[in-house]
């Protein structure tokens, strides 16, 4: 095995015991690794375009497998990048949104609709991504982050379907879910996160960074089929 397959095996193996550790608050994630739905991916940089046409192909086969089988549960793909390290959390937001712009203008080039149970305006309460033509959250991770459940030791994007936490409200799992990774992560940061809301309250791309943004904060991110 060469040295670089080595370095992106030890990587994925960090990230997965980073999930797998007790304190780490997130159950849905630990049910996807447990369950061997979760996928982490390697890739170089966050602040390059490396890798962001084989991203949007694995967000696409995501999409689509889920489409064939809509009743898999805490299904999360989640790419790990080698670096930079010296990334502050508004140098990471902004790397992070150029990805994002970047996958979601490949969405659109190869004219994949837009999931119609969700906007693609940023503004909007009821904002998602869309790949596939199914919606997508992220959760950014990197060494700066400020809450201790976003510090990992490299720059991550983990991407969730979004139709998995509907079946979850419909299953009347959600609410529970949600209480318990809350009380987990205020007992592993000593804070409640000010930033997470429930989808429809506010819009969730101010919680994809992980930073700690104000009322008048801008999402940098504009969807080319919501201004078509």
């Amino acid at each position: 095995m060469s040295d670089a397959g080595v370095l992106s095996g030890d990587i994925s193996e960090s990230f997965r015991d980073f999930v797998r550790d007790r304190a780490f608050p997130c159950v849905g994630a630990k049910s996807a690794l447990s369950r061997g739905t979760l996928k982490v991916e390697t890739c170089r940089s966050i602040t390059s375009a490396w890798d962001d046409v084989r991203i949007h192909r694995e967000l696409l086969d995501w999409a689509y497998a889920y489409r064939d089988d809509p009743t898999a549960r805490f299904l999360s793909i989640a790419f790990v990048f080698e670096g930079p390290f010296d990334l502050d959390e508004k140098g990471f937001e902004t790397a992070m949104w150029e990805r994002i712009q970047s996958l979601a203008d490949k969405d659109a080039w190869l004219e994949q609709p837009y999931d119609r149970r969700v906007s693609a305006d940023p503004g909007d309460p009821h904002f998602s991504l869309s790949f596939g033509g199914e919606a997508f959250f992220v959760v950014g991770m990197h060494p700066a982050a400020s809450r201790p459940a976003r510090r990992f030791e490299r720059p991550v994007l983990v991407f969730n379907l979004h139709d998995q936490f509907n079946q979850l409200r419909e299953d009347n799992l959600y609410e529970t879910i949600r209480e318990t990774i809350l009380k987990r992560d205020e007992a592993l940061a000593g804070t409640l996160n000010p930033m997470l809301s429930r989808h429809g309250d506010s819009s969730e791309a101010q919680q994809y960074s992980g930073r700690h943004v104000g009322e008048d904060w801008q999402c940098p991110f504009r969807d080319k089929r919501d201004m078509a």
